[in-house]
């Protein structure tokens, strides 16, 4: 095929230079970078440990016997390729070609879309690389594709990375994924798994619900997205009598990425309603109740118990519960892995890896996250009681005074995990107010030595009577609202916000090191592009 360079736009990413028509019939998104370059080295992570498991198996000292045959003609059994690669929605065939460039032992990577422009462009694209020899281009529907392939054609690694949810093609790519073998999905339809205005559209993709448009619950539907996609997987996967194991999964712009580890295991696949819950949110305080749909118990013959149901209102400020789920309420994320992957990015050139400082500011907050779910917003909490913003080094050393951990998120700017009690939240939240309702009051009370204005003077006096009297209220609070109802309801302490601790040192840490966590906008209207023209 003879390739004239200036008919094409020439796009150069990783170590893959791709030749896109310039009237722009293939889907070609520059902003998804950082999601390709974290895909190549998430492979190569889930490689290693692969590798690794398999280093003692029968399996493995069978294939050396055959491998080591290689030996005679200058190679060794660490670099003989062995691994297939299906990006099953491929467009331009970037990733794939980046897959076959920068993944050691890559016998095949398979690019598939459904467009004759896309094959064109993918196979163009191969022969300009000089990839020919490994990543072969094919044209058909996902879906059916992945349905068709014999045993003997599994892949161990699946790349679904399609425009909008990713649930249609789930159960064909669960079967297509060998054992151990790593299932990567993207879905960006995050209007839907993070919004607040298509319950009934999530609901019948994900068989399950976010927190919807509660004042507390918004915030959260980034992590709800999330356990939604995972339980979706998770749900396709126990059908074939795999269980899956999610090593990374990461709420990025206006998509969600999740990394999968599927093993076919029957007995994990028992472990599955214990792994699933609903969670009952108040819609007032933002109390959370978890509610698993099992639990793992060694007694035999015998139904495991499920939690006590709450009551119809909240015990704090009495508003009621809203439901979220059915949704994934395992863990996010393997520490193990996310180590694998944050050393590969260190070693890893600029030059190829454009996103690294991103990659590094994400997997570390991933990393250091609570396995406990669901994080909330310190801004919002104090807004209930008409406080000023609780700073989060400040919250983390009461916490952390109170004998409990918390933790940042690399969901959303200004929330916090922690695993306290959400009285012992509310404790402090009321504090809060306290400390600063005595700070206001020193204040007034300097502004009143130095007024020699009668007027002013009885105005500041009336403002120091009003605070003296109770510094734990706010004369913002009027009745019926939710923070007036949590003045009444919950029990006051006086909490150290002044002491460091580890928690409080460890998010300091964190802190200090300035992470790029968050895209700038790199151009106008850098969002989700339209879906390309059949």
């Amino acid at each position: 095929m003879s390739i004239n360079i200036n008919d094409f736009n020439v796009v150069k990413e990783g170590k893959a230079v791709i030749l896109a028509p310039k009237q722009d019939k293939v889907f070609y998104n520059h902003i998804q970078q950082f999601n390709r370059d974290l895909s190549v080295m998430c492979t190569i992570a889930w490689l290693n440990q692969y590798k690794e498991s398999k280093a003692g198996s029968r399996e493995l000292r069978g294939k050396r016997r055959k491998i080591d045959k290689h030996a005679e003609s200058g190679h060794s059994s660490e670099d003989v390729p062995f691994v297939r690669i299906l990006e099953a929605l491929s467009a331009t065939g970037l990733r794939a070609i980046r897959y076959g460039h920068e993944v050691p032992q890559v016998s095949r990577v398979i690019a598939n879309d459904l467009l004759a422009d896309a094959m064109a462009s993918i196979t163009r694209s191969v022969q300009y690389n000089g990839l020919q020899d490994k990543v072969v281009a094919h044209q058909g529907d996902a879906i059916k594709y992945m349905g068709s392939l014999p045993d003997s054609e599994k892949f161990h690694v699946v790349d679904l990375d399609p425009y909008g949810t990713a649930v249609p093609f789930l159960d064909s790519a669960v079967q297509l994924v060998r054992d151990n073998g790593l299932l990567m999905v993207t879905c960006t339809d995050a209007g839907v798994l993070a919004g607040r205005v298509y319950p009934e559209k999530c609901f019948a993709l994900y068989g399950g619900n976010n927190f919807g448009n509660t004042p507390m619950g918004l915030e959260l539907n980034h992590e709800a997205g999330l356990r939604l996609i995972l339980g979706a997987v998770a749900l396709a996967a126990a059908r074939y009598k795999k269980a899956i194991e999610p090593v990374l999964s990461l709420s990025i712009d206006y998509y969600f990425r999740v990394f999968v580890r599927v093993t076919t295991s029957p007995l994990q696949v028992k472990q599955l309603a214990a792994n699933t819950m609903l969670i009952y949110h108040c819609v007032g305080c933002g109390k959370q109740i978890e509610q698993r749909l099992g639990r793992a118990t060694e007694k035999h013959h015998q139904t495991p118990r499920i939690s006590a149901i709450p009551g119809e209102n909240c015990q704090f400020c009495d508003r009621v519960f809203h439901l979220a789920g059915p949704l994934w309420g395992g863990p996010l994320h393997s520490p193990l892995f996310i180590d694998n992957v944050l050393a590969i990015n260190t070693a890893a050139s600029s030059k190829v890896y454009g996103t690294r400082e991103r990659i590094k500011g994400m997997l570390t907050l991933a990393k250091n996250e609570l396995l406990a779910p669901f994080y909330f917003n310190l801004n919002q909490l104090c807004s209930l009681l008409k406080a000023p913003p609780l700073a989060i080094d400040d919250f983390a050393r009461a916490i952390g005074n109170m004998g409990h951990r918390v933790s940042l998120t690399h969901a959303k700017k200004n929330c916090v995990k922690t695993d306290a009690p959400w009285a012992k939240v509310l404790v402090v939240a009321l504090d809060w107010l306290r400390v600063r309702n005595k700070k206001l009051l020193d204040s007034y009370q300097t502004k009143l030595a130095a007024e020699t204005d009668d007027a002013k003077k009885q105005r500041l006096q009336a403002k120091i009577d009003s605070l003296s009297a109770d510094l734990g209220n706010s004369a913002n609070l009027k009745l019926g609202m939710v923070g007036y109802r949590l003045l009444e309801t919950v029990t006051r302490a006086e909490v150290d916000f002044h002491t460091p601790n580890d928690e409080s040192d460890k998010i300091t840490r964190l802190r200090k090191v300035k992470m790029v966590r968050f895209q700038e906008n790199p151009s106008k209207n850098w969002g989700p592009k339209s879906r390309p023209k059949e």
